[in-house]
């Protein structure tokens, strides 16, 4: 008997993205169970009862949460496909750290360039820009974050190439102009087909940020 394998998702969410690309990089058969955020299910609150958020990996019964070390535990289970971390321990340490940093600033200080007007929005932007920039510095003339392996860090950012408009029309910026480099890099993500069939058009999340701007009374 094969694995069982449960992905609890919400189809705009980039930390969802990560794991449907992981899962596909991987040749993963998986069952996707949408939730509703706003009425999560009773299976999402069982599974992930610390942080009650998705993305949540049912794994033959036991859940695994948080994007990143779901990306990193489907790597380590399913070791005879192509690897998503390096083998050398320095450059795994590294790919884990730009991750990290992802994680830890693209979302939050993008959310505040579509949900916020003003000086708040203005300096949001600047960051959120900087941000970018540093990670197109990172990424330098290589193909991938790795090099020429697809891998971690591709797969913590990538998803957020589905709200570059979105941030673009809300702050009233372009990613082309700012950071050419990153966005050469994404369109040759988006040549995979676990990454063009996980991430949803850039315009359908631009319509879910405005209809989630008006329920969150934010215009």
């Amino acid at each position: 008997m094969g694995d069982e394998v449960v992905l609890l998702d919400f189809w705009p969410s980039p930390f969802g993205m990560r794991v449907r690309i992981a899962l596909k990089e991987k040749g993963i058969d998986y069952e996707s169970k949408e939730e509703n955020l706003s009425n999560k299910s009773s299976l999402l609150l069982k599974m992930n009862p610390v942080h009650k958020q998705i993305p949540v990996l049912i794994h033959n019964g036991k859940p695994i949460c948080e994007s990143l070390i779901i990306v990193q535990y489907i790597d380590e289970v399913w070791k005879d496909k192509g690897p998503l971390l390096p083998f050398d321990p320095y450059e795994r340490s590294h790919a884990r750290l730009w991750a990290d940093y992802v994680d830890k600033k693209i979302y939050s200080t993008g959310r505040l360039v579509w949900a916020t007007k003003g000086e708040v929005q203005e300096a949001a932007k600047k960051e959120v820009i900087d941000h970018f920039k540093l990670l197109e510095t990172e990424l330098g003339d290589k193909t991938f974050f790795g090099g020429d392996q697809f891998g971690l860090v591709d797969i913590a950012l990538i998803p957020f190439y589905s709200w570059f408009y979105a941030l673009e029309t809300c702050g009233n910026f372009s990613m082309i102009h700012e950071c050419p480099k990153l966005v050469g890099w994404a369109k040759r993500c988006m040549e995979r087909e676990s990454v063009s069939t996980s991430l949803p058009d850039q315009y359908k999340v631009y319509d879910f940020i405005l209809e989630l701007k008006k329920k969150l009374d934010l215009d």
